[in-house]
């Protein structure tokens, strides 16, 4: 069933395991990356505890001339032994100068190396991610675009996908951070003094445990705002698309009106869960302070009370240095908490774009297929049935045509004939009976192969943002995928195809000629510009079948006998099919079809129809008295 609305709320159902797990599974290619991005950021964390323990040993022997000797002592890095005089003392604050720096330097190069590899590694996700989606969305059936709306569609190629990038940018790192500074700066307090390490470290496994509650909390807040914002792109995309519709109907509150419905939901959805995130954000800072305050008196007391260096005391430059670590102790702690709503949010994002990586194709390749070395054009439609979501369309039809006839279709709208022709390239398939190409069940042959040798004009055809020349050159495979790139037979092919369709008067007269870039949808040209590069472009895939659904009908009557003209030279060995209300369109046929209500209920030429005296002979008739009409009226 399709979801409500077309968005993508039961998405969700097809993902496979856990969709962070498979957000993983396309970084592993990229491991050695990872491993040595991961291995940089770790030493940026170790050099970042460095300068820290230098300011403590500064303190102590250098300004205050303690003889505790300290953590770099205890690893070698400076003498134990007391300094005394003023020599040895600056002798001693060059060697932690020294130090310092090349701490400074480690973490600087390191810090690039991890950022670089770790956020390249990002980006590659990202584009592989996105090509995988976008490619599997073009796969799948005609069935899914017609119950999914195009702004929801974006939304996952976009906005979900980019935020899966900037999970795996930042909170990856983060995630590096947290583990290394904490283990790193709970190693070094520990060395100092125990008791205070405790107290120091207590929020950490509280903190975890809160950020674990507040995932369970907030995730259905986030996936109900993944899908208002994808109902929010949708309603834009319409209203965009609409414009003209819009304007010519002066439904401009009206439109404001239903804009304005759907950013709202979004604004109080966003505001709920921003109120749940401040409240958590808040409660971390509040603990974080508290324990500040529990290490200044408890520390501050000891040294007070006790000797400074004996008994876990703290000197006062290893109490300076506890409270630098208590700083970047809890900056990253208190991330946690942001990283837990982000990896919600890709959490969500993650469901839907795996979610749709899972959806399956309901029109697919069968495992054996036909693929002819030519196609003759024999078509044939055995006691087909076909309906959308229970809804019956096709009714028990069959039809009988031989390679290189022509077949008009009337009928009126709704009867049938458009959904017929969809069933001969598979943009579905029948619930019931059978549709052959050449003897053998379209159901077998493989897609590309088929598809190949059937080419559509429909009657409101879609031209791409480019230029005239480009969307001609869409129906060969070898123009289009640039293997003929600067031949001139290329363009001669291009121009030959234009003057066939009644396009090449029109198009020598634009700007740019078969440059002229037409605009989104090609919205710089007029509906019957744009069919007859429709018709261009179907004639020059020279394919075997042709359809034809209402492909002149937003011509006039001169320009659509022209076109009549070249059609009736350019089918004459393929096999037509033409989809018409005009039926002057269709006079010539080899046989007219008439549908209604999903059955064909006559069929003859159009002599034996007229003398049938029929549905098709009282349409002919009311035609030609409109039609009559008309010329009296323009005298």
């Amino acid at each position: 069933m399709p979801d409500e609305h077309g968005g993508f709320e039961g998405v969700r159902e097809n993902v496979d395991g856990h969709p962070m797990w498979s957000l993983l599974a396309y970084a592993r290619p990229y491991w050695p990356r990872l491993a040595v991005g991961v291995l940089a950021s770790i030493c940026t964390r170790v050099a970042r505890l460095v300068p820290p323990i230098v300011v403590a040993a500064a303190i102590d022997r250098v300004v205050l001339d303690s003889g505790s000797p300290g953590l770099l002592a205890d690893v070698g890095l400076l003498t134990a032994t007391s300094i005394t005089g003023q020599a040895a003392r600056l002798a001693l604050l060059e060697r932690l100068v020294a130090i310092a720096a090349l701490a400074y330097v480690i973490r600087s190069i390191t810090r690039f190396g991890s950022r670089y590899l770790l956020q390249s590694t990002a980006q590659k996700v990202q584009r592989d991610l996105r090509n995988d989606t976008y490619d599997h969305l073009q796969h799948l059936s005609m069935g899914f675009f017609a119950d999914h709306q195009t702004g929801g569609m974006m939304s996952i190629l976009n906005s979900d996908i980019n935020r899966l990038e900037r999970f795996l940018n930042t909170e990856f790192r983060q995630l590096i951070r947290v583990v290394a500074t904490v283990g790193g700066i709970g190693i070094v307090l520990w060395t100092y003094s125990p008791k205070l390490a405790l107290i120091a470290l207590a929020p950490v496994p509280v903190i975890g445990a809160a950020s674990g509650l507040f995932l369970r909390w907030i995730e259905p807040r986030y996936q109900s705002i993944r899908e208002t914002v994808a109902r929010l792109n949708t309603r834009l995309e319409n209203n965009l698309a609409g414009a003209a519709v819009i304007k010519s109907f002066d439904r401009y509150e009206f439109e404001r009106g239903r804009v304005a419905t759907q950013s709202q939901a979004y604004h109080d959805e966003k505001v709920d869960a921003l109120r749940i995130r401040r409240a958590f954000f808040a409660s971390l800072r509040l603990l974080t302070g508290v324990v500040f305050v529990l290490v200044l008196y408890v520390g501050g007391t000891d040294i007070i009370t006790g000797v400074p260096g004996e008994d876990g005391v703290l000197t006062t430059g290893a109490f300076a240095a506890f409270f630098l670590y208590l700083r970047r102790l809890y900056s990253p702690m208190r991330r946690v908490g942001k990283s837990a709503n982000k990896y919600q949010l890709a959490k969500s994002s993650a469901e839907r774009v795996f979610g749709l990586l899972g959806r399956e194709p309901t029109v697919t390749d069968p495992a054996d297929p036909h693929r002819p070395a030519t196609v003759d054009g024999d078509v044939a439609f055995e006691g087909v049935t076909f309906g959308y979501d229970d809804r019956p369309v096709l009714r028990d039809v069959s039809l009988d045509v031989p390679a290189g006839t022509t077949v008009g279709l009337v009928g009126p709208t709704g009867a049938g004939k458009s959904t017929l022709l969809e069933l001969l390239p598979r943009f579905h398939d029948a619930d019931a009976g059978t549709v052959r190409v050449d003897g053998t069940d379209v159901r077998e042959y493989d897609l590309q192969t088929l598809r190949a040798e059937i080419a559509v004009v429909e009657q409101n055809p879609y031209l791409f943002s480019g230029t005239v020349a480009e969307n001609v050159a869409y129906g060969d495979r070898e123009v289009l995928t640039g293997e003929r790139s600067g031949d001139e037979a290329a363009r001669e092919r291009v121009v030959a195809a234009a003057r066939a369709a009644e396009a090449h008067e029109f198009v020598a007269d634009l700007p740019a000629g078969y440059d002229t870039l037409v605009g989104e949808r090609g919205v710089k040209l007029s509906g019957g510009q744009r069919q007859r590069l429709a018709i261009a472009r179907a004639l020059l895939n020279d394919p075997a079948i042709i359809v034809f659904d209402e492909a002149t009908s937003d011509v006039d009557t001169e320009t659509e006998e022209r076109i009549q003209a070249s059609l009736d030279r350019l089918v004459e060995d393929r096999t037509a099919f033409v989809i018409a209300h005009r039926l002057s369109t269709i006079k010539g046929a080899d046989r007219i079809v008439v549908m209604d209500d999903g059955e064909i209920v006559e069929s003859g030429t159009h002599d034996e129809l007229l003398a049938g005296e029929g549905d098709y002979a009282a349409l002919w008739a009311a035609q030609a008295d409109a039609e009559h009409r008309r010329v009296v009226a323009d005298d």
